[in-house]
């Protein structure tokens, strides 16, 4: 009988694998927004694939056992027509929650008709625990408000019109 001495495997944490479907045009455009809006931290999660971007780097990981490529599209139910965004439009800079008022209870922040001043703010979204304030990029009139109180929005989708 012969032996052979083993030699020892590299577990999988040993492994350093770059997740698949790391779309670093994505992770720009995070990196970018990041900037924009003066969050410290943008977290995404498409198809089980999920990328995070903070103030200090870039960590990305794949947790799902058949990840797809990470992108962030408008989705259908909320892309601009081919004529684009009505003049005015604010988008939403982020994916979270939108609330109309600053508490429950309290009057919202804006009504259709009333004049706002450019950096009065008109809504607030919760993104991960931290709520960010949306500022009125221009002074006018609320023409619309697309969004109901406590409702979810997606990246791009229009909160309200100022005209």
């Amino acid at each position: 009988m012969s032996f052979k001495k083993k030699k020892p495997s590299a577990g999988p944490e040993a492994k350093s694998e770059t997740p698949p479907g790391v779309d670093a045009a994505a992770v720009r455009e995070l990196a970018k927004l990041l900037k924009e809006t003066g969050l410290t931290e943008i977290e995404i999660e498409h198809n089980g694939a999920r990328i995070r971007v903070s103030g200090g780097g870039v960590a990305a990981a794949a947790p799902a056992p058949a990840p797809a490529p990470v992108t962030a599209p408008v989705p259908a139910a909320t892309a601009p027509s081919s004529s684009g965004p009505p003049a005015g439009a604010v988008p939403s800079p982020m994916v979270g929650t939108v609330y109309a008022a600053a508490e429950p209870g309290k009057p919202p922040f804006i009504s259709v008709g009333e004049t706002v001043k450019e950096g009065d703010t008109l809504f607030i979204v919760e993104a991960m625990k931290t709520m960010n304030a949306i500022t009125a990029p221009k002074s006018g009139t609320v023409k619309e408000i697309n969004v109901t109180d406590g409702t979810p929005v997606e990246y791009g989708q229009i909160l309200c019109v100022i005209a």
